[in-house]
């Protein structure tokens, strides 16, 4: 099938590379003209496991192609998707349509014979009520169906989510439409991947309510730990024991310094806001919201406690800038407001990731970055461990002993064992384990 996706940020590369893979002739648009230059010499602008390969490969077989000619791509395709950025408005928290609605007079515009526009970006109940409206309005003579098709990617593992994924939510009640989608997933259809028809309301509402769902489960764990941390209990133990319920599961039922990301935080909050809109307010997921923001401060106080209550002057080593491994992706990231609570206490922070730095530049300011985790401690009065990168998770403890200023790690994702950690001389403290 041909197939343009309006958008070569996160969700339109890795989908118009992973469908290309399939064996669609897939054409990413983008309006930045250097971003389309730089795919175009194979630079990838975002990091994610695989993708480059794969954006090589179908270049090559030339499926896959990349331009700012929106009409072109548009007008050759049978089935186009938006994948637009939707970030929250500044103000009120609202998903910033913006993109999405000028997508879909760009699409009106050059559409040519019956497409079907595909919503893959993220967006809130009705949306794709008014991305109808504005293309009818623009061509009352085309032929055309809106469709939902919310994406559920995983940052880090997001082409092995797109090949095999839980499941593939398809919201329109056209027929022709539903058929046009079912020869787009066609290629998974041996996976058994199952597909899920509905509407495309409740379509809409299915990815916000999953992002919701997760989110809470964070927080609830979350809230556990400080609860352990007070009465003696481990929350690990107490994960594993509620996490082999089938009817909990075990997955985002590990503790730390709170969600952050392209999804959770602006998604929950748009949930709510949709929620109060139509008064039906969802104070489940109000109150995560809040208490996530929350927590990522507190580790930046649990920081300064476990150094003796003040930091001033002191040097923290902080290893790992980006809100979870295998990604560059720093939106929202709780080393963030970590760094940020250290610094207005006085401290000097010196950071290490290997992929975010460049990134976290744009953001922090009087960070110095190191070349390795071993440099970052150097001569340092804390260490604190805020992603869980796998370079991380078996440091050379007696190298680590010897290059910090006092032996204080912070554990915000419980990598070691405390009893491992205190048999090496470290003044150790974690999440939820005493």
């Amino acid at each position: 099938m041909r197939i343009a996706m309006i958008g070569s940020g996160y969700v339109g590369l890795v989908s118009g590379a992973c469908f290309a893979d399939f064996g669609h002739e897939v054409c990413c648009v983008d309006k930045d003209p250097s971003k389309i230059e730089a795919l175009n010499r194979g630079e990838i602008p975002i990091f994610e496991p695989g993708l480059d390969d794969i954006v090589a490969n179908n270049v090559r077989e030339g499926r896959l192609t990349f331009t700012i000619n929106l009409p072109e791509a548009v007008k050759n395709a049978e089935a186009v998707f938006i994948a637009v950025g939707t970030p929250s408005r500044r103000g009120d928290g609202h998903a910033d349509l913006s993109y999405v609605y000028q997508a879909a007079r760009d699409i009106a515009s050059a559409m040519d014979g019956y497409t079907v526009v595909v919503t893959k970006s993220t967006v809130p109940v009705g949306t794709g009520d008014e991305v109808e409206r504005i293309i009818r309005e623009i061509r009352p003579d085309a032929e055309f169906a809106v469709v939902s098709n919310p994406e559920f990617l995983r940052e880090g593992a997001a082409i092995a989510d797109f090949k095999r994924p839980d499941r593939i939510v398809i919201g329109t009640d056209d027929p022709r439409a539903q058929g046009v989608m079912n020869e787009v997933y066609r290629p998974l259809y041996l996976n058994q991947s199952p597909v899920l028809a509905m509407s495309r309301r409740t379509a809409e509402l299915t990815k916000y309510a999953a992002n919701a769902f997760l989110a809470t489960k964070i927080t609830f764990i979350n809230e556990i730990a400080d609860l352990c941390e007070q009465v003696g209990a481990n929350v690990q133990d107490v994960a594993r024991g509620i996490g082999l319920d089938n009817r909990i599961g075990s997955k985002f039922l590990h503790a730390g310094p709170g969600y952050g990301g392209s999804c959770f935080p602006k998604d929950t909050l748009a949930l709510i806001k949709t929620a109060q809109d139509f008064a039906a307010p969802i104070r489940i997921v109000e109150t995560v919201a809040a208490v996530n923001s929350q927590r990522k401060r507190a580790m930046g106080r649990k920081v300064i406690a476990a150094c003796g209550g003040a930091v001033r002057g002191k040097t923290i080593a902080v290893l790992g800038l980006t809100f979870k491994p295998n990604t560059d992706d720093m939106r929202d990231a709780p080393s963030l407001d970590i760094i940020t609570a250290l610094q207005d206490a006085g401290a000097r922070v010196r950071a290490y990731d290997p992929e975010g730095m460049q990134a976290a530049s744009a953001l922090l300011t009087d960070v110095e970055y190191a070349r390795d985790a071993y440099g970052c401690a150097q001569g340092a009065d804390a260490l604190v461990i805020v992603t869980e990168w796998d370079m991380f998770r078996a440091l050379d403890l007696k190298r680590l002993k010897t290059a910090l200023a006092a032996p204080v790690v912070v554990d915000l994702r419980n990598v070691y064992r405390p009893e491992e950690m205190r048999k090496n001389g470290f003044t150790y403290f974690s999440i939820g384990r005493v």
